[in-house]
This record gives C-alpha cells, structure tokens and sequence, in this order.
C-alpha cells in the first residue's frame, strides 16, 4: 500500500541533527531491525511518539527534540490490526514479542523474522500497534527500512525555520 500521511518522533537532542539517519536504531537494534540495520521508527500521532520514548513507564520524561515528517513512501505493509497480519500471515505475537530478551540471548526474534519476510517480499516498511504499555488500537507506529529524499518512499522532516541543527557541535 502507499502511506501518505504525517509521522512524528521524539529524539535524543545530542542527535537532532540527524533525523532521518536511522543510525539510533542501527546502533542498538530495535523491535525490527537487528544491530547494523538502520531503520527510521516513527508514530502517526505525538502522544504515541511521546509514549514509545518513556516505553510507557512512569519514569520522568528525558529532553527530547520532537520532529514531525512529511511520508509518501509505497510498499508499506499495514500490520495495523489483526485482519492486516492474517492478509499477509503474520501472527501477531511475532509482532509483539520479547525482541530484547532475545537480543540480549543471542537469538532471533521472531519480529526481525518477519522484518526480514517483509523486506524479501518488496515491503519499504510497515504500519504496525505500538507495544508500550497501556498502547490501545489507535496507537500506530510507521517502520521504515527504506526510505530517502525523494519518490517513491520520501520522507522529509518538517523544518521550515532551520531549527534543526546541521551537525553536533551545536551540543558541545
């Protein structure tokens, strides 16, 4: 399906300069990607964003640098609910499995799998439930493993007034 639509992140200030790298998620790995893979998670609305960055817990809120971007990317596969999954025989306990424990064992997680089944088949990406607690339906997540400048899988941040830093000196 092509997603045309508006997404959202909330980023560590340190690495605002680069919005749209998907290096944070290379260098740590995340739900679907493995370390070395970079990936570009973002939220359909600012509350699931903002939601994604605690994990939903009860803990103090970091300072963040919040972006909102601009996507018109093809190929997206909707694994937003249970009837998008069965369309494309994903079972949604892949989805939501225990990546980290996983990551941390040395093994892997069954959401990488279907990442990489997704990738294999053509997919730039996916919309797929947010897994924070106390995350409901509406909570939507955008995942992108392919996505540049321009058509067909654009995704631009919205920055009009160049607030963004160009490097990370300007955190020195």
């Amino acid at each position: 399906m092509r997603f045309v639509g508006r997404g959202f992140r909330g980023h560590d200030p340190a690495w605002s300069f680069s919005p749209l790298s998907g290096g944070g998620a290379a260098i740590t790995g995340g739900r679907f990607n493995r370390k070395g893979e970079p990936t570009l998670y973002l939220s359909l609305d600012v509350m699931t964003a903002i939601g994604e960055c605690t994990q939903g817990f009860s803990q103090r809120l970091q300072p963040l640098t919040m972006c909102e971007y601009d996507i018109d990317c093809e190929g997206i596969a909707d694994l937003g609910d249970d009837a998008g999954c069965a369309s494309l025989g994903i079972d949604p306990a892949d989805l939501a499995c225990g990546w980290l424990a996983c990551l941390r064992a040395g093994r892997q997680a069954p959401s990488w799998q279907v990442a990489d089944r997704l990738k294999a088949a053509g997919h730039n990406g996916m919309l797929v439930r947010s897994f924070v607690p106390g995350a409901t339906a509406r909570n939507i997540n955008l995942v992108l493993w392919r996505w540049g400048a321009d058509l067909p899988h654009q995704v631009r941040v919205f920055d009009p007034d160049r607030r963004l830093p160009k490097d990370q000196t300007s955190w020195s």
